[in-house]
């Protein structure tokens, strides 16, 4: 299990089977090799590869790592759950596959923070557009925005619950405009987003990557692999460690190049227990630092959610659809005729808005899932049947929270403190959402189907009310970034040179989330998959 590599992609999440992917299909034919480890399973199961299949595992699952946050004072000491992909592909083997790259600020406001670096290259809008629309195989747009004949394919719902359209309606009723596209450049308005699936199956970084390359000699992949830190000699990785399935311990050697991609939680932490990262934090650990970069593992910034949820009339939705008889008939729809709510991924609407000022970029964030959706720690406090919960998310917070090592063994989890509402800004900004689209449930002609708003409880309306409910159901949005970021040559707290490469170590670069500078407004997963394309174009010479 030994041996060397011309390069060795840590992590097989959406980011690494990009990287590895090309990487690989660019060696074929040589005597290269291209090695991935990844820690989780196999991503062929076929509840992954069902839409709706991450309503069934959310709860609980081998293919999620469920990392528990320290205690929040400002939330009242309370401990929630940040669960992550433990499988090949990553968290787009396990979400629910919403297609959303951001907006053009998200990528210029990158490019002014990175201006000037000595070895710099292009993080606009424009420079990362091309990207998007290379990997991008599209089942209804095709132009400026959209390409065809990618990697990853994009199309719209299979099925839309009548919940997801009434949102809809009522949404417009409010004023906001009807969206036939979220990802054209400009996000305000509601409607249906796009998915990264087709006819019924989902279209993961895996799938798109690494099963093109499955006969390829230059791709080792080791599943079931966990590496415990990176092997450095005169500030070059010379080796990786880690341990398989068994507990066994494996070296194995790099020639060229190593590319973390681990994700924004457990890359920090082999940063730090391979030696790079606060010299102080090392040392309370009992680890040499090599590299003393105070950056690592700080600038934790994930998109904070919170329910509002509806209790309603009838039986639309999707409540019991996976269970007994509805499951029996819901399949044999799907193996027939290739659809039904099978087709679904569980959300099919959602909406961009900022209620404090229209004409502003979108503020808040909205999905409108057709079941009731809290988070595990939450799940006593709301009574589950036939319901509707639009979750509100606030697109740019301002809150910033760390990942420490909790000791220098590799097999602990790390202390992850994300801080989700901390900052005063970012909880009015969701308190104003969640006005914004109780509203909603209010308006025709979604109101003749509400039964009752459970959360947030009826006689909890007033500004403080709304804040303490905000606080006590507040849940991750699964986007944690930003702990190894990207910054200026004279940013102290800069991880990564604009090339992805970590600074003083000369064969290193991470090709995650945790290289964002400042988290993307909506969902991480494409731009996660275009910064494993951009990263395998650098380390060919192509960018």
């Amino acid at each position: 299990m030994n041996g060397t590599f011309d390069y060795i992609v840590v992590g097989g999440g959406a980011s690494g089977c990009v990287v590895a992917g090309r990487l690989a299909a660019e060696m074929r034919g040589s005597q290269g090799k291209v090695l991935l480890l990844e820690a989780g399973y196999s991503n062929k199961h076929p509840l992954l590869d069902m839409p709706p299949g991450i309503f069934k595992m959310i709860k609980g699952t081998k293919f999620m790592r469920y990392h528990k946050t320290t205690q929040q004072a400002h939330l009242d000491g309370r401990v929630h759950d940040i669960p992550q992909g433990h499988v090949l592909g990553g968290g787009s083997s396990v979400n629910a596959q919403v297609y959303m790259r951001g907006r053009p600020s998200d990528y210029d406001s990158w490019q002014d923070t990175l201006r000037g670096c000595n070895d710099t290259v292009d993080w606009g809008w424009e420079a990362v557009l091309p990207h998007f629309r290379a990997m991008e195989d599209n089942n209804r747009l095709h132009n400026e925005h959209h390409g065809v004949g990618g990697a990853l394919k994009v199309s719209d719902p299979g099925h839309i619950d009548s919940l997801s359209r009434l949102f809809v309606q009522s949404v417009q009723g409010l004023g906001e405009p009807f969206s036939s596209d979220f990802n054209n450049g400009t996000q305000r308005g509601v409607g249906f987003y796009q998915f990264m699936n087709r006819n019924g199956r989902r279209s993961s970084s895996a799938y798109a990557y690494i099963t093109p390359q499955q006969d390829n000699p230059n791709l080792v992949v080791r599943l079931k692999s966990e590496v415990d830190k990176l092997v450095l000699e005169d500030n070059r990785v010379a080796a990786v460690r880690y341990r398989d399935a068994k507990g066994d311990v494996h070296e194995v050697s790099v020639q060229k190049e190593v590319i973390l991609s681990a994700g924004a939680l457990i890359t920090p932490k082999i940063l730090m227990l391979s030696g790079i990262g606060p010299a102080a934090h090392l040392a309370k650990h009992g680890i040499t630092t090599h590299i003393d970069l105070p950056g690592v593992g700080e600038n934790l910034v994930d998109h904070p959610e919170v329910p509002i949820t509806a209790r309603i009339k009838g039986r639309a939705g999707y409540y019991k659809q996976g269970d007994g008889w509805r499951m029996i008939k819901n399949g044999l729809q799907f193996k027939l005729f290739g659809s039904g709510p099978v087709t679904s991924a569980g959300v099919e609407a959602g909406a961009f808005v900022n209620p404090s000022d229209p004409d502003s970029p979108p503020s808040v964030q909205a999905f409108c899932v057709p079941i009731v959706y809290v988070d595990r720690d939450t799940q006593h406090l709301v009574e589950d049947g036939y319901g509707l919960t639009v979750t509100t998310v606030v697109v740019k917070p301002k809150s910033r929270g760390t990942v420490r090592l909790t000791s220098a063994d590799p097999t602990e989890m790390p202390a992850v403190s994300p801080n989700l509402l901390k900052d005063d800004g970012d909880l009015d900004t969701m308190v104003a959402g969640q006005k914004f689209f109780l509203q909603a449930f209010e308006n025709a002609p979604l109101a003749a189907h509400v039964d009752k708003v459970m959360l947030p409880a009826p006689d909890a309306r007033s500004d403080s009310a709304l804040r303490d409910h905000c606080r006590r159901f507040v849940k991750t949005n699964y986007h944690p970034a930003g702990t190894a970021k990207m910054g200026h040559d004279r940013d102290p707290m800069a991880v990564l040179d604009p090339r992805l490469r970590v600074r003083g170590v000369d064969n290193l670069r991470v090709s995650d989330l945790s290289a964002m500078p400042d988290i993307n407004a909506g969902n991480t997963q494409a731009p996660a998959m275009m910064l494993g394309d951009r990263c395998a174009d650098m380390i060919m010479g192509r960018l």
